[in-house]
This record gives structure tokens, C-alpha cells and sequence, in this order.
């Protein structure tokens, strides 16, 4: 076993975390009960770049417990928990992940997984197949295929698609139903504020709080505001998700009429350069912007250092800039992904339905690979498997039509 980490003796505390949530993902106690007995990755290597806390740390587990050679890193350098880290680690999982990773690091850690020769990927935002494509292309004859956890790695991998340059097949798991009703707006919407709230101790009630981009997990950020008593107002460039949103209760207006506006700017487009500085230097005093997108890009952070003229840090994840006009704005994280890089990411229920999708879907690939290199979707057979035992988790139960009512409704006539 190798391994690339903080400190492998933080894994005390790491061990807790992953233990919790075991206690609260009934979907992955149950896939991990099959695969212990199926051992569908016997033999195969799997590398894993997703957010590196401890609900990616269970699902580790569980194709580890399938017969999987697990190689794991994270997506992001501060959504990476050095406790979870080394709780992998301890539990005899080869790991290249640290908190607050430079570039060069995160980089470094990407390629000592993939050097490991994987047969299967699962990636969270296009990172591990872009280095296979660019980088490391030697490797790629031995991969099955992967699975994209989120929206901005689906972007990459149709436009890839579209170029011809995909070289394996990849799974789009962000697409699921299972997966972006539920994930992408529960879990988006309550893990955003979880982040916002933690590091600023402030109150939502009464703020005006601006929602770039209304798609689900924009939806799910502007239902929390509202609930949480905000006045909430959503940009958009899509004509048909603004008027969702006007239909929703919401107003709908250009960036630039927004940024006077907004108390509180949530960016959730992937989308670069949603706010510049050309939004900062009419924003009010004490205005905070904060990212819930997966890259780093959409609040132009550059910008707003070049036009600081003096920068401070407030507290934990908070930093100010004070503009010329003497007004103070405060970025939450680094602009980068508030709900992990300030907390502790979706809750456990809902990452065990997205997480009972990848863990399939890398079963899937184990035993039946596609054959073209194409960005498939998730088999309705896991979608609807995930839903039914969802269900029961949740205590819920369905009606069944009746043989004449499956008549009816397969009849054309009256």
C-alpha cells in the first residue's frame, strides 16, 4: 500500500466520521452486503477523485469490500479532510490527498493515482480523465470505462464526445434521476447554507441573497434562501429556467442590476467569470460571494486582489477585500466550493443515493463494459433500483397497478 497524506496518525477522528455515516447510508450497508458476497471487482483496480471526505471515504469501502484494488485521491484541495485521509489509510487504502494542496500538489496526487494503472475510474469533475487524456494516454488502453459524479465533468466529457477525443466509456451519473433531483438540489440547497453558516455566524433572514444560475442545484440554493426568510433574486442566461424561477417566486435580473442588490451572492453556474469587477465595485459594504460551482473561476478572484487595496483574513475561510471606495467585500473559501471547502459537503441520505449509483454503475462496468467510447447514461434498472430501496429506507410505500389498469394504459382505445 502507498500513500501520499497529512498525517497518518489523524486517523482516530476519520474513523468516527466514516462511522457515522455508515449509520445513515442504509443503501450503501446494503450494496456493501452484495459485493462482499459477489466480489464484482475482483482482480480490478479502481482510482477515485471525488471530494475526499467521509461519505467518499464509506463508498471507498464498499468497492473495496467488491474486490477492488482502491486508488483514491480528491477533486478539490480544500474539500480533502486529512483525518478521513488517514482513516483510509489505516484501513488499508492507498491514498494521495491533502488539505490545502498547491496546484502543483493536486496535480502531483491525480497522477500518483493513475499511475497505479486503474482498470475502472470514478471521477468528480473531468479531472482524472482529463490527465488520462492529456498526460498519461500510455494508460489507457487497460480502462474499462468511469463514471462522472457531477455537472461541470459531464460538460467535459460531451464536449470530449463531441470532438471524437473520448477514448473509453464513461457513465453519466450526474444525470440520473436518483441523482440530480435529489443531490443536486437537497443536497446543494441545505449544504451550501450548512457552509455559509458555519463560517460567517450570520443570519439569512432578511437578506437579499442573489442565485447565479437556476439550474438544480440553483433551484435547491434559492429554495433554502427562501426558506431561511432571504429575499431572493436569480440570474440567468437560459429563457426557460428564468421564468421557472419568476414562476417560483422569484425575481429574475441581469448580474449587473443584481449587484447593488445582493447581500449575499451564491454562484452556481459552471460558469467562468459570473462576477467581475465590473459587479464588485457597485456591490455593497460587507457584501459576501461565495461558490457552489466546482471550479474556482466563476467569481474572478483575480480581479477582485488586482482592485483591493487592502486584503485581510477576517476569520476561518473568510477574507476581506476593501476597495477604493472603502467598501469591504468578503469571499467566502477562496471562491471555491463553499458547501465543502467550509463544510462538511451533502448530507449522509442524500450522497448515499448518488454514491448507490456509482458504486452500481462501477458494477456495471466491471461486468458488462460497453463497447464505444461514449458518455452512456445510467441503466434505468439502477435508477429504479435505487429509488425502490430509497423507498423502504424512507418508510414509504407505492401503489401497483391493477392487470387492467397496465391494460389500459398500454391501450390506445377508450
Amino acid at each position: 500500500m502507498k500513500f501520499r497524506i497529512k498525517d497518518p496518525d489523524l486517523y482516530p477522528s476519520g474513523l468516527d466520521k466514516i462511522e457515522w455515516v455508515k449509520r445513515n447510508m442504509q443503501l450503501l450497508n446494503g450494496i456493501e452486503r452484495s459485493f462482499l458476497e459477489e466480489q464484482p471487482f475482483k482482480g480490478l483496480r479502481i482510482a477515485l477523485s471525488v471530494h475526499l471526505e467521509a461519505k467518499t471515504a464509506y463508498l471507498c469501502e464498499v468497492l473495496k469490500a467488491g474486490g477492488a484494488e482502491m486508488f483514491v485521491t480528491g477533486s478539490n484541495p480544500l474539500s480533502t479532510q486529512d483525518d478521513v485521509a488517514a482513516a483510509l489509510v489505516h484501513e488499508g487504502i492507498s491514498v494521495y490527498a491533502l488539505h490545502g494542496a498547491t496546484p502543483e500538489e493536486y496535480d502531483s496526487c491525480l497522477k500518483d493515482v493513475l499511475q497505479n494503472e486503474p482498470d475502472i475510474i470514478i471521477d468528480d469533475g473531468g479531472d482524472l480523465v482529463y490527465m488520462l487524456h492529456t498526460k498519461l494516454p500510455h494508460l489507457i488502453p487497460k480502462i474499462k470505462g468511469g463514471c462522472e459524479e457531477t455537472t461541470t465533468g459531464i460538460h467535459r466529457l460531451l464536449s470530449m464526445q463531441k470532438d471524437g477525443a473520448l477514448r473509453f466509456p464513461m457513465f453519466d451519473v450526474n444525470d440520473a434521476q436518483c441523482k440530480h433531483l435529489f443531490d443536486n438540489r437537497y443536497g446543494t440547497g441545505q449544504s451550501v447554507f450548512d457552509g455559509i453558516d458555519r463560517t460567517t455566524n450570520l443570519i439569512v433572514a432578511g437578506k437579499t441573497v442573489v442565485v447565479a444560475g437556476y439550474g438544480w442545484c440553483g433551484k435547491g440554493a434559492a429554495m433554502r434562501a427562501k426558506g431561511l426568510g432571504a429575499n431572493v433574486i436569480v440570474t440567468e442566461i437560459d429563457p426557460v429556467k428564468a421564468i421557472e424561477a419568476v414562476m417560483d417566486g422569484f425575481r429574475v435580473m441581469k448580474m449587473e442590476e443584481a449587484a447593488p442588490l445582493g447581500d449575499l451572492f451564491i454562484t452556481v453556474t459552471g460558469m467562468r467569470d459570473v462576477i467581475t469587477e465590473a459587479h464588485m465595485m457597485h456591490m455593497k459594504d460587507g457584501v459576501l460571494l461565495c461558490n457552489a460551482g466546482h471550479f474556482d473561476v466563476e467569481i474572478d478572484v483575480k480581479q477582485l486582489k488586482e482592485i483591493a487595496v487592502e486584503i485581510r483574513n477576517m476569520k476561518p475561510n473568510i477574507v476581506g477585500y476593501r476597495l477604493e471606495n472603502g467598501r469591504w467585500i468578503y469571499l467566502l473559501a477562496e471562491g471555491r466550493l463553499v458547501n465543502l471547502a467550509s463544510g462538511d459537503g451533502h448530507p449522509a441520505e442524500i450522497m448515499d443515493m448518488s454514491f448507490a449509483i456509482q458504486a452500481l454503475c462501477a458494477r456495471e462496468l466491471a461486468i458488462n463494459t460497453p463497447k464505444e467510447p461514449l458518455v452512456y447514461p445510467v441503466p434505468e434498472e439502477i435508477d429504479g433500483f435505487v429509488a425502490q430501496q430509497k423507498l423502504k429506507c424512507l418508510g414509504a410505500s407505492l401503489d401497483v397497478l391493477t392487470e387492467t389498469q397496465k391494460e389500459y394504459a398500454n391501450s390506445w382505445k377508450v
